[in-house]
């Protein structure tokens, strides 16, 4: 089984990167086209485009503009370690071992706007490119169609090499969009998470984006590898609710939030 989450705009590059084998991005190679054309973007076109303050679009410009390869431990970091959102203060990686960290490079993956598609070892430096961003490029006018079949083509081959039959999406909707969902040769399961408030079960935004977090480290806490094991998903109080869930989603609920 294999499962994919969203990035996140919060970063930590403050922080060393962990001494382990450096393990480089598959499509490194397409996300320097885009750095490319990012750095031909003024501090005004990357705030006007990305609707940021003078100061965060500077930062982003100077990002563009620093960033080089090779990768390596001085001037990048592993993805997991990197983002620092919501979903990650659910997954909580500073506290995998290193054999969980291995399951993670094995079945989980982070889509991304720069670098298409990132194991969770894979170096990266720091950047700020939402997958939905309309950036025109050589291949289109925004992200989207930049990435085309890319993205989903490396998910297929991961989902060959690790025999798995299924794809677990929890990744927002913006950027699973970037997955061609008809492509994609696995049964895809979208866990949804809901919590109890003013007399109904409803997605709560911030708390939905750290159970998928969670869910991501209970899948490596127990090596899960089927969508039944799943169901017993029980962290922070969610609990698996069978007649809200469905083929294509998997409904979890919770009485009190934390």
């Amino acid at each position: 089984m294999l499962a994919v989450i969203s990035p996140a705009k919060k970063l930590d590059f403050d922080t060393p990167a962990r001494d382990l084998p450096i393990q480089q991005c598959e499509l490194l190679d397409q996300a320097q086209l885009l750095i490319e054309r990012c750095k031909d973007l003024t501090p005004s076109d990357i705030a006007t485009l990305m609707k940021l303050s003078d100061k965060l679009a500077g930062l982003n410009a100077a990002r563009f503009g620093e960033w080089h390869t090779p990768f390596n431990l001085d001037n990048a970091k592993q993805a997991i370690f990197s983002f620092k959102g919501d979903v990650y203060v659910g997954l909580d990686a500073e506290t995998l071992t290193d054999e969980q960290l291995a399951f993670a490079q094995e079945h989980l993956r982070i889509l991304s706007g720069l670098y298409g598609l990132l194991r969770p070892l894979d170096l990266m430096q720091a950047y700020r490119l939402e997958m939905g961003t309309k950036l025109d490029n050589t291949r289109g006018k925004n992200l989207y169609e930049f990435w085309g079949n890319l993205i989903t083509d490396k998910l297929n081959e991961a989902l060959d090499a690790n025999n798995s039959a299924v794809l677990v999406n929890l990744a927002s909707t913006e950027y699973f969009k970037a997955v061609k969902a008809k492509n994609v040769k696995a049964q895809i399961i979208t866990p949804v998470f809901k919590d109890y408030k003013n007399g109904q079960y409803k997605i709560i935004s911030f708390y939905a984006k750290k159970a998928r977090g969670l869910m991501v480290r209970y899948m490596i806490d127990k090596q899960v590898t089927t969508p039944e094991q799943l169901t017993a998903f029980d962290y922070e109080g969610y609990q698996y609710d069978e007649s809200l869930s469905s083929a294509k989603e998997m409904v979890f609920t919770r009485r009190v939030a934390d």
